[in-house]
């Protein structure tokens, strides 16, 4: 039972303040009869909280920077009407700063017996998965001088996805994939490639695609074209370690490396490739494969969800062991990880043969945009100190990218808002030349 602050100030006009109404509660007890009566009376037609019964439905999940909504339904079996305020409570990153109390407060009158729906819209600030916290029920009296409160727990989980800004990329470098095929253009021979047709020979055509037999059977030279094969294993691997927990703008690194993985993902299912997923650090965080090529997208992306860096430092050695586990067939791994020096070189570079000796490897990495500004900045010491530094760094990771080529690996360095189109890039000339 609460005093409410019009009871509060009815009481103070012509009342003493006393001690303890009941267990729990303070208030003020009116010396005016009346007064006291009508207290009693609103607090005894207030509706009860504790039997009310309540229900969720709605969204189970949304993307980054999208709204869900959740719908209550509060049904009030008693016999005195409903006349409540509720807080449906859910944990602070499920609304953007200062919206919080707008969205999960509301207003609610039932009737005896009946029920009614009220919506509670989040628009989550992270990924994961939000689980909905207490629903807590302030029922009043008709005179709104007393009310009963009480608390409901109503379990509801919504998954918050990543938000695949990248894919506004894809219809270009699905644009490109169907130039690979052969469909608008006609490609070279590669290690990767099949036979598709036999068309005319146009000047400029390599010579070594010439098909002699089927030559001397007509009275035009003819050629050979290729098509890129298909059926190839892809396998995606996010380092979750200490340094893909490093911010760069408002995200972590893990979150640009992520989107650049879903859009490769897209890209290489509509291939006709196979890509599997594997996130690791000091253990397996997450794991996909086998999956259709149309069901692949929404599996990565739910696993991708709830995964957040791991301040530990990445075991490269199980890293490659797990990698070589998932793929045992030979295929393009994608290693979504860091440049920096020391974590490569003594962790990655030592064991790097066991990987490039049976599949292909790229590296992709994501690049600080302030460190190219911070290299360009001019006017005061401070800032040439600050443009030696970003030029060091800049030198440290050139070096270390050059070591992973040298190793026969193709290294993608880009700012998060480049890495998704330019590993896109990085794969199809990888399929263009063959090396699938």
């Amino acid at each position: 039972m609460a005093l409410t602050g019009r009871a509060a100030l009815l009481a103070a006009l012509g009342s003493i303040p006393v001690g303890i109404l009941e267990p729990g509660w303070t208030g003020l007890l009116a010396v005016n009869g009346p007064l006291a009566l009508a207290c009693a009376c609103d607090f005894a037609l207030a509706a009860p909280v504790r039997r009310l019964v309540l229900t969720r439905s709605g969204d189970t999940s949304t993307r980054l920077g999208e709204t869900a909504d959740v719908t209550l339904t509060i049904t009030n079996p008693s016999r005195r009407p409903l006349r409540a305020q509720l807080r449906d409570a859910w944990p602070p990153s499920s609304w953007q700063a200062g919206t919080e109390i707008e969205a999960s407060r509301h207003r609610l009158t039932i009737p005896p017996g009946e029920r009614r729906r009220v919506t509670t819209r989040l628009r989550p600030t992270r990924r994961g998965d939000r689980q909905a916290d207490r629903v807590t029920i302030r029922s009043y009296g008709p005179l709104g001088l007393f009310s009963r409160q009480g608390a409901h727990e109503v379990p509801w989980a919504v998954r918050v996805l990543p938000p695949f800004t990248s894919r506004k990329h894809l219809p270009s470098k699905l644009a490109r994939l169907r130039e690979l095929d052969g469909r608008t253009g006609v490609l070279t021979r590669g290690e990767g490639t099949e036979f598709d047709s036999l068309r005319e020979y146009v000047p400029g055509d390599d010579t070594r695609s010439i098909d002699w037999r089927a030559t001397a059977r007509q009275s035009a030279v003819a050629v050979r074209t290729w098509r890129p094969e298909r059926d190839r294993h892809i396998l995606l691997v996010l380092d979750t370690g200490r340094t893909s927990a490093g911010r760069v703008g408002d995200a972590p690194r893990l979150d640009a490396a992520m989107d650049a993985a879903l859009l490769l993902a897209a890209l290489a299912s509509r291939a006709g490739d196979r890509v599997a997923l594997l996130a690791y650090d000091r253990r397996v965080r997450a794991l996909v494969h086998g999956s259709s090529a149309g069901d692949v997208l929404p599996a990565l992306v739910s696993v991708m969800a709830p995964l957040e860096p791991e301040l530990v430092e990445t075991n490269a050695r199980g890293l490659i062991a797990s990698a070589l586990r998932t793929a045992p067939r030979r295929s393009l791994i994608v290693l979504l990880t860091t440049l920096d020096a020391a974590p490569v070189e003594q962790g990655l570079l030592p064991i790097l043969p066991q990987l490039t000796q049976r599949h292909t490897v790229l590296v992709a990495s994501v690049a600080d945009p302030h460190i190219a500004g911070m290299a360009k900045t001019r006017g005061s010491t401070e800032a040439v100190y600050e443009a030696a530094a970003a030029a060091q760094a800049q030198s440290e990771r050139q070096h270390t990218a050059e070591q992973l080529r040298r190793h026969g690996v193709t290294v993608v360095d880009a700012t998060p808002e480049e890495l998704a189109p330019a590993l896109a890039d990085a794969y199809l000339a990888l399929k263009a030349a063959g090396r699938l």
